[in-house]
């Protein structure tokens, strides 16, 4: 049975003032629960589908955030409503002729690494390094990306890398937009197995922004996959939309 708290927190979602909701809307409220707490949870947390590779990598780098150097990036696969408001303003400052189909589905998107159950896609923390310019990701792929049988799908490792090399701009640049994206596949990465990600801000030169990457394994020995990339930073507009902050922060729904 639930207990009065918890019961008067039902009845709020459905807008009545104390006392257990109707026996009906039971169900229809512990779903809304779990919903909230799916949307509230941060995915570079910890988790038990993590292997003790990504896990270790992870205790060191949670490590050298300690003194500042470092920065763990958090990430959740839904936007907060009041990041959602933030993002509509900017979606209609720069692409006002889309921003009303986009508005639409903002409310039902998310993010497309994060759309996997648990250990069976992308899983992956970023560690940021402001003065070298720099994100690391620990990445550890699952049995849900396999490409060839037991390795990665090449769109697989093609996606981390944008998402890494993307995160290192937008924390440099703020809002930009993904011109080039070249990627020279070394050696297939094994399905299930935990790989480094180095993202390395090379320069920018005016809007443009130029951003390498290196996926290799975990003692750095083996190459996997290295790319290259070019952002475009936008134009500000007249009401300038802070990409980074909303990034560094991304507010818990």
């Amino acid at each position: 049975m639930l207990g009065r708290g918890a019961a008067r927190a039902l009845g709020a979602l459905r807008g009545l003032r104390g006392g257990a909701p109707p026996a009906r809307s039971l169900g229809l409220s512990r779903r809304l629960l779990s919903f909230k707490k799916v949307l509230d949870k941060d995915h570079f947390l910890p988790k038990p589908c993590w292997g003790k590779d990504m896990r270790r990598l992870f205790d060191q780098f949670t490590k050298k955030c300690e003194d500042g150097s470092w920065i763990q990036l958090p990430s959740y696969e839904h936007i907060s409503s009041q990041r959602s408001q933030d993002f509509s303003a900017f979606i209609h400052a720069y692409f006002p002729s889309a921003s009303e189909v986009i508005n639409e589905k903002l409310s039902q998107a998310q993010l497309f690494t994060r759309g996997f159950e648990d250990g069976m896609g992308f899983e992956y923390v970023m560690f940021y390094n402001e003065a070298e310019k720099r994100i690391v990701c620990v990445f550890q792929g699952g049995p849900h990306l396999q490409g060839m049988p037991g390795f990665f799908h090449g769109g697989a490792t093609a996606t981390i890398i944008d998402a890494t090399v993307g995160m290192n701009a937008i924390v440099s640049g703020g809002i930009v937009m993904t011109a080039n994206l070249n990627i020279n596949f070394k050696s297939p990465i094994p399905l299930c197995s935990t790989v480094l990600v180095n993202s390395q801000l090379d320069k920018i030169e005016g809007r443009k922004l130029f951003v390498s990457c290196k996926v290799q394994s975990i003692d750095e020995k083996i190459l996997y996959t290295e790319a290259t990339s070019l952002f475009i930073m936008l134009e500000p507009k007249k009401k300038k939309y802070d990409l980074k902050e909303a990034v560094l922060n991304p507010l818990p729904a």
